[in-house]
Parts: C-alpha cells; sequence; structure tokens
C-alpha cells in the first residue's frame, strides 16, 4: 500500500512566533524525556519535511480509480469519463510533486483515461453506419469489477480470526498421578472357577468317612500368607484338590471373607482370561 505525503511546511506552527502564546488551552506542546514541554525554544529550527500531511493511502491507479467512483456514486457502468479524469490528474499532479517514481503507474492510469475520454469524443465507423458502436470504457469497466471482486474477497479473508493477530492457542500444564484400575471380576466368571476346582477335586475324590475340625480363620491367613510371598496368584493355584471337597469349601469361603474385608483382590486382564489373586495393600 502506498501513502502520499505532503509538507506541512505551508501550515503554521503553534507557537512559532512571539505573539503566540505559550500554552494552548492550558496544555503542553508536547513532552521532552517524559517531561511537558510548555514554551518552545527560541532557536527551534524545524526542517520544511519534518511534518508531513497524510494523503489518502491507495494501493495502486485501479484502487485510486474505484475510490473516485465510489465515493461520488457514480455508475459504475457509465463512468462520467470528463470529471474522473479531472479528478485522477488533480490526484496525480499532488504526487508527482513528492514522489516522481510512484507516480510513474498512475501517469499510466491518466494516459488511459484521457484516451477514453478521447475516443469517446471521436464517432466511430460503426455509429456512422447505424451499428451499435463499441464502448471505450469497456474494458476499463471489466478491470474495476473484477479488481472490486478481489479486494471485497481480501477483505472477507482479513476478517476471518488469525492464529497470532486475534487469538491464541491455550496451553494448560496438569500433573496428574497415574492410578492403575484393575477390571472388576463378574461373578459368572468366579462360580466357574469354583466348578473346575470341584470338577478336579472330584477326580481324585476318595470315598472315606472321618471328622475333621476346619477353621476359616486358619484358611484365611494361610492364603494372606502365601499371597505375601507373591505379587499375583492364580485362583486356581489357591486350592489343593487332593485334600477333598470340605477343605476346598472352607478354603473358598475364607477367600470370600478376605475379599469382603478388603483385604485381598480378585481381578483379571479381560473378559474370560483366568483370574489371579493378591493382596490390597502392601505387606511391611
Amino acid at each position: 500500500m502506498s501513502t502520499q505525503t505532503l509538507p506541512a511546511t505551508e501550515l503554521p506552527i503553534i507557537g512559532a512566533t512571539d505573539s503566540t502564546p505559550n500554552v494552548v488551552d492550558g496544555l503542553a506542546f508536547a513532552k521532552l524525556y517524559g517531561e511537558p514541554l510548555f514554551k518552545l525554544p527560541n532557536d527551534l529550527y524545524i526542517p520544511p519535511d519534518a511534518l508531513e500531511i497524510f494523503l489518502e493511502a491507495f494501493e495502486g491507479p485501479l484502487d485510486l480509480l474505484l475510490y473516485l467512483i465510489r465515493k461520488q456514486n457514480f455508475n459504475i457502468l457509465d463512468i462520467p469519463m470528463a470529471q474522473v479524469t479531472l479528478q485522477y490528474l488533480q490526484y496525480v499532479d499532488q504526487i508527482r510533486q513528492h514522489n516522481l517514481e510512484l507516480a510513474a503507474e498512475y501517469l499510466l492510469m491518466a494516459a488511459m483515461l484521457i484516451e477514453i475520454k478521447s475516443r469517446m469524443l471521436v464517432p466511430s465507423n460503426k455509429a456512422q453506419e447505424g451499428e451499435e458502436a463499441d464502448d471505450p470504457r469497456a474494458a476499463l469497466v471489466r478491470r474495476l469489477l473484477e479488481y472490486e471482486q478481489m479486494k471485497l474477497a481480501a477483505y472477507e479473508l482479513n476478517a476471518v480470526p488469525q492464529l497470532g493477530r486475534d487469538f491464541l492457542h491455550a496451553q494448560v500444564f496438569i500433573e496428574q498421578n497415574t492410578i492403575l484400575h484393575w477390571p472388576e471380576v463378574r461373578i459368572v466368571d468366579l462360580q466357574q472357577a469354583w466348578a473346575d476346582v470341584l470338577g478336579r477335586a472330584k477326580l481324585v475324590a476318595h470315598h472315606k468317612i472321618s471328622r475333621e475340625e476346619l477353621s476359616v480363620r486358619e484358611h484365611m491367613s494361610s492364603i494372606l500368607r502365601r499371597l505375601q510371598s507373591s505379587k499375583f496368584v492364580e485362583f486356581t493355584d489357591l486350592f489343593d484338590p487332593s485334600r477333598g471337597t470340605p477343605v476346598l469349601v472352607v478354603n473358598f469361603v475364607a477367600l470370600l471373607e478376605l475379599a469382603k474385608e478388603t483385604l485381598i483382590e480378585i481381578t483379571q486382564a479381560e473378559a474370560f482370561a483366568p483370574i489371579y489373586v493378591r493382596l490390597a495393600y502392601a505387606p511391611v
């Protein structure tokens, strides 16, 4: 985008003469090293190009021409070439005085406008023969419409929120402690495992009638001692089928009591996988 400027030497400088008051409406002229400046130095020298007036900023000749047309609500399909050309030349004459290199591309458009204006004044051969003459402004109008569409599209794209300009990615760091959750064992799987243990016990069962006192507490202590030496013990390894069904029943009841008192955990890696038993606390 090019911005045209004019020197401000033609503007009166406030406080430049002795007759001008040093303070305007009780306000300082400027700040020098953070301190307010209420009086201009007598030996102050302001070079001619120190202050400049900024004119309208345009991105090129087409942008300036479109601005002149839209500002005065001209019909872009029926451009009054005389008025637009005159206003365009006035602007080009201003920038020629200060930036000749920048004015070159604007002069090319000025020449095109003058050519179109001249062609509109001269009757064409088709008009003399009764045919509809070509409009000399047609090519220029097409370029202006295409440029305006691209400019509007650029505005719409610029209005879209952009990362780094309109918003930033939020970054949040959360410290988390990983807690291992073992899958719960279903009652059906535990029943099936117990049925397998009973089935193995029947294979080695002997018909022997005897009286034996069995203690659930003793079996609970025995299971805890067994688990202290191993991290995981398979469910079936806690039962000895050779000791008979009564011992297996008491041992199973002891296992359930330990699980009820949350002294052990019964788990399995996935569905239909082997069932394992482990201590629910860390042994001392």
